[in-house]
C-alpha cells in the first residue's frame, strides 16, 4: 500500500494506470503475493483502484470520482452521536459554498435535473417519495458546482439525515402545508441559480435549511445508529 500511495503522490501512478501483475509487485517489494492482494483489497475499497476481469484489464487507478469518502463519513456520523446542530452548520457552509459556485457556473445537465425534480415533488404527498425527491434535489445542486468533494460531503451528510426526517415527516401535524412550503423554497432557490445570483441563492439555501430543521429536527435532536436504523 505504501508503495502504490508513493508511486501516486509522486506522479509515476495517474488516474488510469494500470498496475503491475501481482506477481511483478510482489517480486520488486520482496513480499508475498498474499500481502499484494490484501493491499489491493484495501486499496479498492478505499476506492482508489479497480479491478477487472480478462486479458488486458487487471487493476487500474480510478480513473473516475468514487464514492470512498462519502461512505465512510456515513458510517461515522452514523455511529457516532452527533448533533442536529453540528451537522446543520457543516451542511450550511457546503451547500451554500456550491451554490455561488453553481450559480456562477449557468445552466448544466445537474440543474435542469434539480428542475424535473422540483416538478415530480409537486405530485409526490407520501413522505418517503417526497423526502428521496428532496435528497436527490440537492444533491443535485451540489452536483451543479462541479466541486465533487462538495457533493460526497453533501450526500454524506444528507443521506445519514435521512432516515430522522422521514420520521419526522411521517408522524408531523400539518405535513401537507409543510411539504408545499418546501416545494416553493426548493423553487425559490432554483430560480436563483438559474438567474445567475449567487448571493440570493445562498440566503435562500441556508435559510431553507435552517427552517427545515427547526421544522422536522428541533434542538437537542441527536443522529445515532437507532434513528438511522428505525
Amino acid at each position: 500500500m505504501h508503495h502504490i500511495e508513493s508511486e501516486i503522490l509522486a506522479g509515476n501512478y495517474v488516474a488510469g494506470t494500470q498496475l503491475p501483475p501481482e506477481r511483478e509487485l510482489a517480486a520488486r517489494l520482496s513480499v508475498g503475493r498474499g500481502a499484494v492482494r490484501e493491499a489491493i483489497r484495501v486499496l479498492q475499497a478505499q476506492g482508489i483502484v479497480v479491478s477487472g476481469t480478462g486479458p488486458g484489464n487487471g487493476t487500474r487507478i480510478r480513473a473516475t470520482p468514487g464514492d470512498a469518502l462519502g461512505r465512510m463519513l456515513r458510517l461515522q456520523l452514523a455511529l457516532d452521536i452527533t448533533s442536529v446542530e453540528d451537522l446543520t452548520e457543516t451542511r450550511i457552509v457546503v451547500e451554500k459554498a456550491a451554490t455561488v459556485t453553481a450559480a456562477r457556473r449557468g445552466p448544466n445537465a445537474a440543474l435542469r435535473r434539480a428542475e424535473l425534480l422540483v416538478e415530480r415533488m409537486d405530485h409526490r404527498t407520501d413522505p418517503d417519495s417526497f423526502n428521496e425527491l428532496d435528497t436527490s434535489f440537492h444533491i443535485a445542486i451540489i452536483e451543479a458546482s462541479g466541486n465533487h468533494m462538495l457533493s460526497m460531503l453533501s450526500a454524506a451528510i444528507r443521506h445519514t439525515l435521512a432516515g430522522p426526517i422521514r420520521q419526522a415527516e411521517e408522524h408531523l401535524s400539518g405535513w401537507e402545508q409543510v411539504r408545499l412550503g418546501l416545494v416553493t423554497e426548493h423553487r425559490s432557490i432554483l430560480e436563483a441559480l438559474k438567474a445567475h445570483d449567487a448571493n440570493l441563492a445562498s440566503e435562500l439555501v441556508e435559510g431553507h435549511i435552517r427552517h427545515s430543521y427547526e421544522v422536522l429536527l428541533p434542538a437537542g435532536s441527536t443522529i445515532n445508529a437507532d434513528h438511522t436504523h428505525g
